[in-house]
């Protein structure tokens, strides 16, 4: 490819001025068309990865709802908020309670607590315990939510475990997760376990 673009340059010294330009605004134009395909292509590689970029939520008499999308490898990610910060969670119901990863919680400005062993892909590890003042996942608000501040944990995904699902109602069908929190027991729901 690039070869051609060379051999065509070195044609064009040989060319009339007029002719010059035309084939540098051809060029351009060609160069600028991939540039543009090449960014849709990303913004689309994107979306497929997380379709739940603005999820949105449903509205009842005692309930809020929101529907996920599941995204490339049947993973619910969405971008929600942690403390009025936002964030990327994918859901994981076999994880105990909400997973940070040490960079993450640092941007968020989270305090580390106790000392805590857990149990990664890589072995075991020393985490924190820490509490979140605030998570959101669309219209879904939570308060005083446990979490774990684990380091190594690598990528910019915060699991959203049990210790803030056990407070929602959800199912699954057909690659969507429907997350319902029932406002008419509760405004907002405390976590009061670690």
């Amino acid at each position: 490819l690039f070869d051609v673009f060379f051999r065509q340059f070195q044609s064009m010294s040989a060319q009339a001025p007029g002719q010059r330009a035309g084939r540098m605004m051809l060029i351009v134009a060609w160069l600028m068309a991939m540039g543009l395909a090449t960014w849709l292509f990303g913004n689309w590689q994107a979306d497929k990865r997380n379709p739940n970029q603005a999820p949105q939520s449903l509205h009842g008499a005692d309930f809020v709802e929101v529907r996920l999308a599941s995204g490339r490898g049947g993973h619910y990610l969405l971008d929600g908020r942690i403390n009025s910060q936002p964030v990327k969670f994918m859901l994981d119901t076999g994880a105990s309670q909400v997973a940070i990863s040490a960079d993450v919680a640092e941007r968020l400005s989270l305090e580390r607590g106790a000392p805590i062993k857990v149990s990664t892909a890589n072995g075991v590890t020393t985490g924190w315990l820490t509490r979140l003042a605030s998570l959101q996942l669309g219209d879904i608000q939570l308060r005083e939510v446990a979490a774990i501040i684990v380091p190594n944990m690598g990528g910019d995904e915060v699991l959203l475990g049990m210790s803030a699902l056990k407070h929602l109602e959800f199912t699954q069908r057909d690659g969507t997760l429907v997350l319902r929190q029932n406002t008419l027991s509760a405004k907002t729901v405390e976590s009061t376990d670690e």
